[in-house]
């Protein structure tokens, strides 16, 4: 197959150079031989052995960017987007590390105590925490303010009663971030973000893995919340209320974050669509040779191109601190939007192949739908872009 990774002929830029580009090598090789093969499997089992987890942690895949005194490597984004962009290239999009790393994992880093970054980044790094953050609830999407999850505390304790849903690796995770309200009356000043070690607290239930029509080796989930009583310590800041303020800190990076898997998919469907057109024959010729073909590769081409190099320029600009809300917003709506229109047009000149599961493009076609809706969905991206001008 040719190399999603040099189908645009692009250089690399400065931030991809040296010991990025040898861990991507090293997170495509580890993707290729450990994760690709059984991943048939994990999908028909609908997620990813805990097992795999493990060997992820051990491989220096897990919390690359979170300092190495706290288990970490020591990286930067750009650690981060090597390893989801090897996971895109090799098409193992179902396995959820990215959100481990690049969502949970700093929450941590940037808002718990020294205590809480002593006891829990090391077992992120490892695997043996598996994170999940619990943001969404059954009557609150993309409305974070509208979350009915409710903390209250009783002693040294809070008591949480509510339930969450759409959570990723949530049958898994057993290191779990919840937004909830500790002070309904404030709005979203009574926003709080606590952390539940659900191998350790009573009251906790999961519900079903859900199914979902993509991205089926990764686990999805209901969570219930009855009465689970959880230390006041595993508070996420100095002081209750400061929930909100935290996911908005934060949300820039999650929604960068989709932006690299959606690069990746586009790069990986052209790399698959040109080596399919070149071998396919119809009509006495290869589909390459004719002219629709050869328009729309290169339309294709082109996007994607203008795509990598805006992500290229937002990986920079956020590992220099200077990636504002607005311009993640777009990178997430433009790029997954381009991800969904790209993987669609690869899909229809593999013809009725295409729609065959056992050519990997047709799993391309259903993953790639979710990626504009979660982290807010792209509605909720143009209406804050639009808030800018």
């Amino acid at each position: 197959m040719t190399n999603p990774a040099e189908i645009l002929g692009l250089p690399k830029p400065a931030w991809a150079a040296d010991e990025v580009g040898m861990l991507y090598d090293m997170a495509h090789r580890f993707m290729s031989e450990e994760i690709a093969p059984r991943y048939d499997e994990f999908e028909k089992n609908e997620m990813v052995d805990r097992e795999c987890w493990l060997k992820a942690g051990a491989a220096g895949l897990l919390c690359a960017s979170m300092p190495e005194e706290y288990g970490g490597s020591g990286g930067t984004f750009a650690h981060e987007s090597a390893i989801i962009e090897a996971i895109g290239h090799v098409g193992v999009d179902g396995f959820g590390i990215g959100l481990h790393n690049s969502i949970v994992a700093p929450y941590i880093l940037h808002y718990g105590s020294e205590e809480q970054k002593k006891k829990w980044l090391p077992k992120l790094a490892t695997g043996e925490l598996i994170g999940a953050i619990a943001m969404t609830e059954p009557g609150a999407g993309s409305d974070l303010q509208g979350v009915k999850t409710r903390a209250e505390k009783d002693g040294n304790q809070y008591k949480v009663n509510g339930s969450k849903t759409f959570i990723t690796n949530g049958q898994l995770a057993n290191f779990i971030i919840i937004v909830t309200k500790t002070d309904p009356e404030k709005g979203a000043k009574g926003t709080s973000l606590i952390v539940v070690e659900t191998d350790e607290v009573e009251g906790f239930e999961r519900g079903r893995n859900l199914d979902k029509i993509g991205l089926k080796a990764n686990d999805t989930s209901e969570l219930f919340f009855n009465d689970m009583r959880v230390p006041t310590s595993n508070l996420l800041g100095h002081e209750e209320g400061q929930g909100f303020v935290q996911l908005m800190q934060q949300l820039p990076q999650e929604r960068l974050q989709i932006g690299t898997g959606a690069i990746a998919m586009v790069e990986r469907a052209l790399a698959l669509t040109i080596d399919y057109v070149k071998e396919r024959k119809a009509f006495g010729k290869a589909i390459i040779d004719f002219q629709n073909t050869q328009f729309k590769m290169a339309e294709l081409k082109t996007e994607a191109t203008i795509g990598r190099v805006f992500y290229n320029d937002c990986v920079a600009r956020h590992i220099d601190g200077g990636l504002d809300p607005v311009t993640a917003s777009m990178a997430k709506y433009w790029l997954s939007d381009l991800q969904g229109k790209v993987v669609d047009e690869c899909l229809q000149l593999h013809g009725g192949y295409g729609y065959m599961n056992e050519y990997p493009i047709a799993r391309m076609f259903r993953d790639a739908r979710v990626q504009r809706i979660y982290g807010g969905t792209n509605e909720i991206m143009k209406l804050l872009i639009g808030r800018s001008l």
